[in-house]
């Protein structure tokens, strides 16, 4: 099936901060062609720091396009060259909520929204977390605040449509299911994660 498709053209629209859009002409079975829009996404972590009380660790952050702040699990892009995602969440978590952790898994990988955008996410869970000195590298992560919410709580809210960011809501259906196998099958936190690495 994949080869029915490929890309004819592609122009390079906008370049952004963080994004950058390109408009790329497929080809699509029965010698037809399509014009598609694209947006670039270095990729993103997230993290599902879950205490010895089965409470997870929460940050509020305001959120421009939806002008509104949403409650969310530390997370961050992958924006420094050459850094290892596992070394970027486990920066983040620090950054954004003070805390490290001795234990590191590999919860689940998505695509955030593969019609439109190659963003692809890795949440990892995080076990066995301790305190430690935080580095606050942006203005918006000294405007964040952190809460820890109790697993079974966000997995209401989940489904009540209480919580709506997608990383949260992934993160913490994800981690329940985990739970109820004792934690086993998890993948470690070097794992190969083939749609930023193909």
């Amino acid at each position: 099936m994949p080869h029915d498709y490929q890309v004819v053209s592609s122009e390079r629209v906008y370049d952004g901060r963080v994004i950058a859009l390109r408009k790329d002409e497929v080809s699509m079975p029965g010698d037809t062609s399509s014009v598609r829009d694209v947006v670039e996404h270095p990729g993103a972590v997230a993290v599902v720091a879950l205490d010895e009380q089965e409470r997870v660790v929460t940050v509020r952050q305001y959120r421009h396009p939806v002008r509104r702040p949403l409650e969310e699990l530390p997370a961050g892009i992958l924006d420094k060259e050459g850094e290892p995602a596992y070394e970027t969440v486990k920066r983040e978590l620090a950054e954004e909520a003070g805390l490290a952790a001795d234990e590191w898994h590999v919860l689940v990988d998505l695509l955030t929204s593969p019609g439109m955008t190659d963003e692809a996410c890795r949440i990892y869970l995080a076990r066995g977390l301790h305190e430690v000195d935080r580095d606050v590298q942006e203005h918006e992560e000294a405007e964040m605040t952190s809460d820890r919410v109790p697993l079974d709580d966000l997995v209401r809210g989940v489904l009540t449509g209480e919580y709506e960011n997608s990383l949260l809501v992934v993160g913490v259906l994800a981690a329940d299911s985990a739970r109820r196998s004792g934690y086993t099958g998890l993948r470690p936190a070097d794992a190969p994660w083939p749609a930023r690495h193909p």
